[in-house]
């Protein structure tokens, strides 16, 4: 594992490289809103994607390096994330990127996707409401993405569950927003479809 720091508009982001044997493309993965990148699901998916051949590059936002528990707003987290990006695209030059991240981060991957070039977009727990208020939903920053994206969803997730559409799926499994019931669901859930979006581009 290597860190890398990375000097953005709104401070230094970290990244934590975890480089697969021969890597065939880069999963850039963020930590949600007040967590860090020791979330369960992220370890559990960051083993499984080096163990089927895809670099990750765990990103640490700007706030969270400041030791800052509040997220910064939107614009900044996707700036800083795009800037990464950016440079990881300097250091794995022509390699595919897969942008995702959970709760908070996979709000970012989806919406920087485009902007990013990213080929797929991998989410834990989209937080498509806040808890109480399905109102205020999230899905159109879902819906705007259009290369295909995989939502896994705990079932019992008290910031809702996402709609499928044309290209996205979303899965299932055990568990609440932290996705940690069923870590092994959710593994198999990522190495699947991570083998099936990367294998056209091989």
């Amino acid at each position: 594992m290597t860190a890398i720091p990375v000097e953005t508009a709104y401070g230094p982001a970290r990244v934590y490289l975890h480089c697969a044997e021969e890597g065939t493309a880069v999963l850039m993965l963020g930590h949600g809103a007040g967590g860090g990148l020791g979330a369960k699901d992220l370890v559990e998916v960051t083993r499984a994607a080096q163990t089927a051949g895809v670099h990750v590059a765990l990103v640490e936002q700007p706030y969270r390096v400041a030791g800052r528990r509040a997220p910064a707003p939107a614009n900044q987290l996707d700036t800083a994330w795009l800037t990464v990006a950016d440079e990881l695209s300097e250091r794995f030059d022509d390699l595919p990127f897969v942008f995702g991240g959970r709760s908070s981060g996979a709000r970012v991957a989806c919406r920087t996707a485009a902007a990013g070039q990213a080929v797929a977009v991998l989410c834990l727990a989209f937080p498509e409401h806040p808890p109480g208020k399905p109102e205020k939903t999230r899905q159109p920053e879902l819906d705007a993405v259009e290369v295909p994206v995989l939502v896994v969803q705990g079932a019992r997730d008290p910031f809702g569950r996402p709609a499928a559409g044309p290209h996205h799926e979303v899965v299932v499994v055990d568990g609440d927003h932290n996705l940690s019931a069923d870590l092994e669901s959710v593994s198999r859930a990522a190495t699947e479809w991570l083998s099936r979006v990367l294998r056209p581009l091989a």
